[in-house]
C-alpha cells in the first residue's frame, strides 16, 4: 500500500477539514429544527387547523374535509409541524451557509452576504405570506364556486396539506427574485443593462413557472407571475446601485 507524500497530506487535510465543518454545521441545523419541532407537534392540530381556514371558511355548509388514510389524521398534522419547523429555522440554515462559505470571501463580499441572508430570510416568509393571506382564499373561492351541480366538495386533509405546502415553497421561492438578481450581477454572471434588454423573454418565464409550480388556474398562476415580475424590478433597482458603487471602488482603487 503507497503512502501518500507530504505534498499529498497537506492538501488532503483542508479537503478533510471543511468536511468535519460541513458535517458540524448540518448537525446543528437538524438540532435546531428538531428543537423547534418539539414545541410545535403539541400544537400540531391547531397548526393545521389555522392553514386549513381558507378553505374550510369556502366550503358549503355542512361540508368539511376529511381523512381517507387510517393512519392520516395522525401523520399529516405531524408532517406540517415538521415543514413547518425547516420553514421557521430558515434563519439558522441561511446563517450556517453564510458561516461555511464566509472565510472564503473577501471582507467587501462578506459585507454584503449578511444582508442578503436576512432578507432571503424575510422575503421567503413575505412570500408565504402572500400565499396564505391572498392566494388561498382567491383560489379556493374558485374552486369551490366551480364545482359541477351535484358534486360534493369533500377534500382529503393529506391532499391539502400536500397542495398547501407546494405553494407556500413556490411562493417563497418566487419572493427570492431580488437576492437571485443581485447575486447574479454580484458574481459578474450578468448587468442590469443585460437583464432590462431580455425583460420581455423574463415575463414570459414568469408566467410559466406560475404555471408549473401553480394549480392549473389562471388565478394562481397570474398571483404568482405579477409578484414575481415586479420583484425582477426591484432586484434590478437594487443591482443598479450596487453595480454602480463596485465601479466607483474600482475607479477609486486604481487611481490610487
Amino acid at each position: 500500500m503507497s503512502e501518500q507524500t507530504p505534498d499529498q497530506e497537506q492538501h488532503s487535510l483542508p479537503l478533510i477539514t471543511h468536511l468535519l465543518e460541513l458535517r458540524d454545521r448540518l448537525l446543528k441545523v437538524v438540532v435546531v429544527v428538531f428543537l423547534v419541532f418539539l414545541p410545535l407537534v403539541y400544537f400540531a392540530n391547531d397548526i393545521y387547523h389555522y392553514i386549513a381556514i381558507p378553505l374550510t371558511s369556502q366550503l358549503p355548509i355542512g361540508s368539511s374535509m376529511i381523512a381517507t388514510g387510517v393512519a392520516t389524521p395522525f401523520f399529516t398534522p405531524i408532517k406540517l409541524a415538521i415543514v413547518l419547523a425547516i420553514f421557521i429555522a430558515i434563519p439558522v440554515i441561511l446563517y450556517q451557509l453564510w458561516a461555511f462559505i464566509a472565510p472564503g470571501l473577501y471582507k467587501h463580499e462578506r459585507r454584503l452576504i449578511a444582508p442578503l441572508v436576512v432578507s432571503s430570510a424575510l422575503l421567503f416568509y413575505a412570500g408565504m405570506a402572500f400565499a396564505y393571506y391572498v392566494v388561498f382564499p382567491l383560489a379556493f373561492a374558485f374552486f369551490t364556486t366551480t364545482a359541477p351541480e351535484g358534486v360534493t366538495i369533500a377534500t382529503d386533509i393529506s391532499s391539502y396539506l400536500d397542495f398547501v405546502l407546494k405553494l407556500f415553497f413556490a411562493f417563497g421561492l418566487a419572493f427570492e427574485i431580488p437576492v437571485a438578481t443581485l447575486l447574479l450581477c454580484w458574481t459578474g454572471a450578468t448587468t442590469p443593462t443585460q437583464l432590462r434588454a431580455k425583460r420581455p423573454y423574463i415575463v414570459v418565464a414568469a408566467f410559466i413557472f406560475g404555471m408549473l409550480l401553480t394549480p392549473p388556474d389562471v388565478i394562481s398562476q397570474t398571483l404568482l407571475a405579477v409578484p414575481m415580475l415586479i420583484l425582477f424590478e426591484l432586484g434590478l433597482l437594487f443591482a443598479r446601485f450596487y453595480v454602480k458603487e463596485e465601479v466607483e471602488n474600482t475607479i477609486h482603487q486604481e487611481s490610487e
